[in-house]
């Protein structure tokens, strides 16, 4: 996980997790909908999955 992404998932955390797929962008986009803070921690546990 790069710095840039981790910035960029703080500002907007639907646009840093791009990569990772469909369902991830969509899960991201709705709890960032619901408030900043859980899309923030969203995109954050994405982009810390190794698997993904």
């Amino acid at each position: 996980m790069s710095i840039w992404r981790v910035i960029l998932s703080i500002i907007c955390p639907p646009l840093a997790v791009l990569d990772k797929g469909c369902g991830s962008i969509f899960i991201t986009f709705l709890l960032w909908l619901c408030g900043w803070v859980p899309g923030v921690i969203a995109a954050l546990v994405i982009l810390n999955n190794p698997e993904r």
